[in-house]
């Protein structure tokens, strides 16, 4: 019966923080990124503060080049990177039709056959549902701009919060550890211990991952002269945090657009396509395993799956929640796994006494 309490009561607790992020999700951006620089920075905050430093004067300094890192990148990146995109936009109509003009002067018999006969009508209707489809994303992502609360509110609120945070990390540590029972501190130290190692390996890897595949792309597209090649590149980096949906993503927006640029010059095409598989293969070889390594114990649909259901329930904030949430509730039905194989229920033997 114990037990039984013990497993409604974090039940229940974890659907009344769901709630409560489903609620607030609006305006929860600032204070859940400021939350997640802090967790991810307050290790620096620790060894500075064992080289001799003030740990207040070690938050200041850190949050103080996280403001410059992100105003440098707004004032830098997000310029080109926009200009690019509009560019991209405004282009595609122009590729669309080229990449039609080829299929059709191919003459594939299957796409014919595929298409019963009129290739250009299918294909025109698969152009006008994916211009529709773009449409829309166009408006949800001006939808999610509006739920940031406004770039400002980031840049103002956020490092107030992780300056705080990162100040009183321990004391907020010491303060959640007194309210667990004495008798669970062990098994609640232990589970910590394995959502902390899941969570900041797979956290602090793949933005290593994502920053140096972003590189790689946006340097090497450039290279060939590829259209948008720094959107692409960068876009393809950022969105492998879930795992080889970056990669995927800019191979084919990639190949596609080398296509309308460089057809019939096949060789520029095949380069393209040659970037994005040596970069999926040193991602997958010798970036991930080094940075993220397997003691993150993730699984890559996991991952997907779980950025893929709390992006859809709460926004851009559920993208940031997602993998923190997912790594708690991997490791705690494992620890529920453990408990139940080890158990009379699972053996079938009778409790002793």
């Amino acid at each position: 019966m114990g037990y039984g309490r013990h497993l409604a009561f974090w039940i229940v607790t974890f659907l009344v923080v769901l709630a409560l992020i489903w609620l607030l999700h609006a305006i929860l951006l600032p204070f859940v990124a400021g939350l997640a620089l802090a967790y991810v920075q307050a290790p620096l905050a620790d060894r500075l503060e064992r080289l001799g430093m003030n740990r207040t004067v070690a938050a200041l300094l850190i949050v103080t080049l996280v403001v410059l890192v992100l105003l440098g990148f707004a004032l830098i990146v997000i310029p080109m990177l926009i200009q690019q995109g509009f560019g991209l936009l405004s282009h595609i109509p122009g590729y669309v039709t080229r990449i039609r003009e080829l299929i059709a002067q191919s003459d594939l018999p299957w796409l014919n056959e595929l298409s019963g006969g009129d290739s250009k009508k299918t294909l025109s209707e698969l152009v006008g549902g994916a211009a529709t489809w773009l449409a829309a994303f166009a408006a949800s992502l001006w939808a999610g701009g509006k739920a940031l609360a406004s770039f400002a509110s980031v840049i103002i609120v956020m490092p107030v919060v992780t300056f705080y945070l990162i100040t009183d990390w321990h004391r907020m540590l010491s303060i959640l550890d007194s309210w667990v029972p004495p008798r669970d501190r062990s098994t609640v130290h232990e589970l910590a211990g394995e959502i902390d190692k899941a969570v900041s390996g797979f956290l602090r890897g793949q933005l290593g991952v994502c920053l140096f595949l972003g590189a790689y792309y946006a340097v090497a597209l450039s290279l060939v002269c590829l259209d948008f090649s720094v959107l692409i590149g960068l876009a393809a980096g950022l969105l492998t945090f879930v795992p080889y949906v970056g990669s995927l993503t800019g191979l084919l927006v990639g190949t596609s657009v080398a296509i309308a640029q460089f057809w019939p010059d096949w060789k520029w095409v095949v380069t393209v396509i040659v970037i994005f598989l040596v970069g999926q293969f040193v991602e997958g070889n010798i970036i991930s395993p080094k940075l993220v390594g397997e003691r993150v114990g993730l699984h890559p649909v996991w991952v997907i799956f779980a950025m893929f259901a709390f992006g859809y329930l709460f926004g851009f904030v559920g993208l940031l929640v997602a993998v923190p949430l997912a790594a708690a509730i991997a490791v705690l039905i494992r620890f529920g796994l453990r408990r139940y194989l080890a158990s009379p229920m699972y053996s079938g033997e009778k409790p002793a006494g």
